[in-house]
Formats: C-alpha cells, sequence, structure tokens
C-alpha cells in the first residue's frame, strides 16, 4: 500500500484516461433482451451554449484505442471480508471526527498548506500556490457562510437535487456546494461591500442560469439604475425578470460595482453561463446515523472539491470547442486527452475553468490530490451534456419554494420532505423515470437495496413507494443504518491504501458481472433508443 511520501505529486499518469469514469464500463446488457440505461443521466442531449449532445455514449463505447482495458482494478476487488471485519461503533466514531476543524475552530487543512508547503510545492517556488480552503461553514439563515469574526467569507451554500445515480446518498456519500462571486458581485458602486447587493447579483445569475424569473426582496430600482422587473421604469421590483436576447436588443444587467465592470466589458453575462471569478466548493462526506437511526450528512469529510472560472467564452467559442473535439475524436480515434494543470495549481478544462480537489491521506487527514487523481474531476465537468458551464449542482437549486429559498445547507435541513421533480420534456418524476430504466438506482445495479424498496420479486413498481417518493426523496435517497455503515467501511479501507487512481466508489461485492475489463474498438453499449436528461 502506498505511503504519503510515495504520492506522485508530478503530472505523470498510470493510466492515460483518468477523466474515463468507472460507470462508462458498465455492461448495460442485464439479460438478453432487457438492458439498463444509466448513461443519459450525465450524457444527454445538452442546453445551449453547451452543444456536446453526447447521446451516442449511450449507444456506442466511443473509447480511444489506448483505453480500451479498463484501469478501475478496485472496482472486481472483494472486500466482503475486510468490511465485516470493521465494527460498527469503530466506523461511527472515524466519522464523526472532524477533519475540517481543529480544536481551535481554525481550518485545518489551510494550516496544513501553510506550514507543509514544501511536501506539496510542485513548481519549487516554497510556496502553497492553490487554492486554501476559506468556509467556516457557518452558515447563516439565509446561507451566507461567517469567518469567526462574524465577517462574510463570501460563500453561499445551497440545497439541490442530486444527480440520479452514483450522486444519491443511498450510493455512498453525502455531499454539500457552496457558490462564491468574485469581489465586485459583493460590492456597491462606492466598492464596499454590500449584502443587498450580493443577494441581488446571486439572484440575477440564478435567474440566467435558469432562464426563468427569479423573486427578490422589494427593492428600490432608481438608486442601481438597473430595470430588474423589465416594466420599463425606475420603481420597485420584487422580481429579477428573465429577459436576454441580444439579437433582439433585450439585454440584462448586475447591479453595484458589477454593473460597472459589465459596462466597460470587464465582465460579460449570458444565459447558462456564469461571470469570470465564480467560484464553487463542494465537500464529499461520509454517512453518519443518529440516535434514532436516521442517516444524513457525517462532520468527516472525504474530499473537498474547489472550482474556479477564470476565463469567459461566448456562445461561438463553445461551439468551436465542441466542432474541434468531434474533429479531433474523428481523425484521431485513438488520441487521449491532455489536461493541462498541475497538483499545486489545479487542472483546467477548456471551458475556462480550473478545478482541485483534496482528499483524505492514510491517516485521515485532507492532503492535496494529486495531478492524476484531479484529472478524473475533469471527465464530468470538461465534457458531458448534462453541464451548465461545467457545473451541474446549480441549475438543480431546490426553487423558491423551499426552505429558506432554497439557499441553505444540508446540515440546517435534512432531505426529508421535498418532493420529487419532474422532468421539463414530459413531466414525468425525475427519480422515478431514473429508476424506470435503472431499477437498482446506480450505474454498476450494485444496490439491491433500492432495487427491493421500488420493486417486487417480479420487477413490478411497488406503487406505494413511488407514491412516497413522489412527496418525499428521501425515501430514496438514504440508505438503510446497515448500509451506510458497510458503504462507509468500504471506503475506510480504499483510503487506508490510497488506492484512489484504481477507483473510489464504495463498493460492498465486486463488479465482475457488471463491468467490462475490456472494450472492443465502437463496441456497441447494447441501448437502442437514447434518452434525455431534460
Amino acid at each position: 500500500m502506498a505511503e504519503i511520501s510515495d504520492i506522485t505529486y508530478n503530472d505523470v499518469l498510470s493510466h492515460p484516461s483518468p477523466y474515463i469514469p468507472a460507470q462508462c464500463y458498465t455492461d448495460p446488457q442485464v439479460t438478453k433482451d432487457t438492458t439498463a440505461n444509466p448513461c443519459y443521466a450525465c450524457h444527454t442531449p445538452s442546453k445551449r451554449p453547451n452543444m456536446l449532445n453526447d447521446t451516442d455514449v449511450q449507444l456506442v463505447y466511443g473509447f480511444p484505442d489506448s483505453v480500451l482495458h479498463n484501469p478501475w482494478t478496485n472496482m472486481f476487488k472483494d472486500r466482503r471480508e475486510a468490511i465485516a471485519a470493521i465494527k460498527d461503533q469503530d466506523i461511527l466514531e472515524y466519522v464523526r471526527q472532524n477533519n475540517y476543524f481543529d480544536d481551535n475552530g481554525e481550518i485545518r487543512l489551510a494550516k496544513r498548506l501553510q506550514q507543509q508547503a514544501k511536501q506539496f510545492d510542485t513548481n519549487n517556488n516554497g510556496d502553497w500556490d492553490g487554492y486554501i480552503p476559506d468556509s467556516y461553514f457557518n452558515f447563516d439563515h439565509q446561507g451566507f457562510d461567517h469567518a469567526p469574526d462574524g465577517s462574510y467569507t463570501g460563500w453561499r451554500s445551497y440545497a439541490y437535487y442530486p444527480l440520479p445515480g452514483s450522486f444519491m446518498p443511498t450510493n455512498g456519500s453525502t455531499d454539500d456546494v457552496s457558490i462564491r462571486l468574485a469581489p465586485a458581485f459583493r460590492q456597491n458602486a462606492q466598492g464596499q461591500f454590500d449584502l443587498p447587493i450580493y443577494k441581488l447579483n446571486l439572484a440575477i445569475v440564478e435567474a440566467m442560469i435558469r432562464e426563468q424569473d427569479i423573486g427578490i426582496p422589494p427593492t428600490d430600482e432608481l438608486p442601481l439604475g438597473v430595470d430588474l422587473d423589465k416594466d420599463g421604469q425606475l420603481a420597485q421590483a420584487s422580481i429579477i425578470k428573465y429577459d436576454w436576447a441580444p439579437l433582439e436588443k433585450r439585454f440584462m444587467s448586475y447591479v453595484g460595482k458589477a454593473k460597472e465592470q459589465l459596462d466597460a466589458g470587464d465582465i460579460h453575462l449570458a444565459a447558462k453561463l456564469f461571470p469570470e471569478g465564480t467560484e464553487f466548493l463542494h465537500s464529499v462526506r461520509y454517512l453518519d446515523v443518529n440516535k434514532q437511526g436516521q442517516v444524513g450528512m457525517a462532520q468527516r469529510m472525504k474530499e473537498l472539491r474547489y472550482a474556479r472560472k477564470t476565463t469567459w467564452l461566448n456562445y461561438y467559442q463553445w461551439e468551436v470547442l465542441v466542432s474541434a473535439e468531434t474533429k479531433e475524436r474523428h481523425d484521431f480515434p485513438g488520441r487521449t486527452k491532455k489536461v493541462r494543470g498541475s497538483a499545486e495549481e489545479g487542472v483546467g478544462v477548456a471551458q475556462g475553468w480550473v478545478y482541485q480537489g483534496f482528499i483524505e491521506d492514510r491517516q485521515g487527514e485532507l492532503r492535496p490530490q494529486t495531478y492524476q487523481e484531479q484529472v478524473s474531476c475533469t471527465g464530468c465537468h470538461g465534457g458531458t451534456g448534462v453541464m451548465m458551464d461545467t457545473n451541474i449542482s446549480f441549475y438543480r437549486k431546490l426553487p423558491q419554494n423551499s426552505f429558506q429559498q432554497g439557499w441553505y445547507h444540508w446540515g440546517q435541513k435534512s432531505m426529508a420532505g421535498i418532493p420529487e421533480p419532474k422532468r421539463e420534456s414530459d413531466a414525468e418524476y425525475e427519480y422515478s423515470y431514473y429508476l424506470k430504466n435503472n431499477p437498482t438506482g446506480d450505474e454498476f445495479r450494485s444496490n439491491t437495496e433500492v432495487q427491493q424498496r421500488f420493486f417486487d420479486k417480479l420487477g413490478q413498481p411497488k406503487k406505494a413507494m413511488f407514491e412516497r417518493l413522489h412527496q418525499d426523496i428521501s425515501v430514496l435517497m438514504l440508505p438503510s443504518t446497515e448500509r451506510a455503515l458497510a458503504l462507509n467501511k468500504a471506503y475506510k479501507l480504499i483510503v487506508a491504501e490510497q488506492s484512489f487512481i484504481r477507483g473510489k466508489a464504495p463498493l460492498l461485492e465486486p463488479l465482475d458481472r457488471v463491468l467490462f475489463k475490456e472494450i472492443l474498438v465502437d463496441q456497441q453499449t447494447g441501448i437502442t433508443e437514447p434518452l434525455s436528461a431534460f
């Protein structure tokens, strides 16, 4: 097993395709006559300006020649005996330990990056040049994070519908996401921090990403110089009216200092795109079980993931990216992607974002991810039809009729009682649709608990359970206590090995019958009718 000192922080890869996840080696053929289709949740007809429209991935394994061999060997490892050897109380004690804060309330990882910079300094300048964690996860009744002195850090947490599949807690992890806009979006025209201005700009960004009206507290538009509700006058507004069609000379604007920068052309605004400088912070955590036997978010982080938008690309440039990718695949089918970046400064995707991650070391302390570990981020965030400006969660933020208008952390309110969302295209319930096409509720057909919970022995849907799901997504999202503890144990074994580059999914049994170990060139998946995620 690799020690922390043996982990390679340079840009050497042990295999050429960390960006192709283990899920993509799944064999959808369940029986001779039936297939599952977990692929559509990521690979789908996309929304502008993401022109990828990668439904072809549902039908064919279009892998480069050099990656036909499945590198995710952890998926075939039998850990059942090792899982059974870990005591329930021991794993509960472990996941309840806080590996983000120390006893003084200071951020452990931030201190480690500054005090042990040389250990992770890949550019040899003596400093840590990557992201230094600065969220205190101290969220108020509006979702804003506060530092110990009470000041705003700029981070704002939001609740969202988990993407169907591995990201549902029943498959091993809880998680949360916060957004932070660049400093100008938090300032008034005089350059001073202004919370009402920041809230308005966040509402404007939400309106642009969702392409819909967003309610706001009654706001005087006159001092802002922006007609927020598009009623033709500067007066009282109670909504951000989505009305953006540049070809028809209909525009929208930010407010405060960000308006000045927008007018000067220093920052930009467009539907389905975040402004420059937008950041996301995403913690991935273990599952905890409270005294009432309810499963929820643990204190201990498995990972801390960070993203920052560094470059603006307009719609034409997004289209050029897809055209170049298509030509590359056609002209050089055996070529794998070269991902720019480093372990210290994160890895970049062509759409103008940098992604960086931190993960547990063998002792359970968070450490920077290696270059190879971070390259795995670019598969989902750089090349799937479901993404919105490389992000997935914000478009799925809970609507305004939710608790705190959707601006809250899961630690403030659980998933219990959240109604199931409906799909835009056909108004079918989203998670029910996923289960219809994937009865086990995951890509690996390994979650028999979900299958038994929602389907009878003949494979027929249990109507009462689906009715409950329509009213409360937690009946799908949260596993039983027994399964939660087993998933925690399975992942802890991977932490002990530090074998993340061979697969991070906490599996309770090997997947020899579900995953291919070898793929043929242009092999058919067995799926004949592609589905849409929207």
